[in-house]
């Protein structure tokens, strides 16, 4: 008899074992799927991050180099006149002329990007940025030096 109460003592330790394993075994299989579902969210966002970032280099502008300086070259606007592909500041100086109400003079658009217009030596790299837009066919330079804006269609 004592033979038996053993065998049937043991058998309950491992039934009760084998609960607590089973138990652990879901456990670990539910953060098993868990973690599936994180890594496939990963992988989207890291795509969706890969994919923006592609595009932000397809229209960003693009650098080149000259007399050893790296400088942005404008792009010539196109028929679609993607604005996209401009410089942040180009793109100020472009939204400034054409919020106005006929041509600017380069003060009027530095008073309003806060530089000091009371300098001459502020205005230039103003007046050479929109001589590059006028140049490559984002505004029109008025033979008075005054710059309006092309029309956007």
């Amino acid at each position: 008899m004592l033979e038996l109460e053993r065998i049937t003592a043991r058998r309950n330790e491992l039934d009760t074992l084998a609960e607590e394993l089973a138990k652990q075994l879901a456990e670990v299989q539910a953060e098993r799927e868990e973690l599936v579902i994180a890594e496939r969210v990963l992988h989207r966002l890291a795509e969706q991050d890969q994919a923006v970032t592609e595009a932000a280099t397809a229209v960003a502008p693009t650098a080149a180099r000259v007399a050893g300086r790296a400088v942005l070259l404008i792009p010539h606007r196109g028929g679609t006149g993607d604005e996209a592909a401009l410089p942040a500041d180009y793109r100020k100086i472009l939204a400034i002329v054409r919020a106005a109400d006929g041509p600017v003079q380069v003060r009027a658009v530095g008073e309003e990007l806060g530089l000091e217009v009371t300098v001459r030596g502020k205005l230039e790299p103003l007046r050479a940025k929109m001589t590059k837009l006028a140049d490559r066919g984002w505004l029109h330079k008025r033979p008075e030096g005054r710059f309006a804006a092309r029309s956007q269609a």
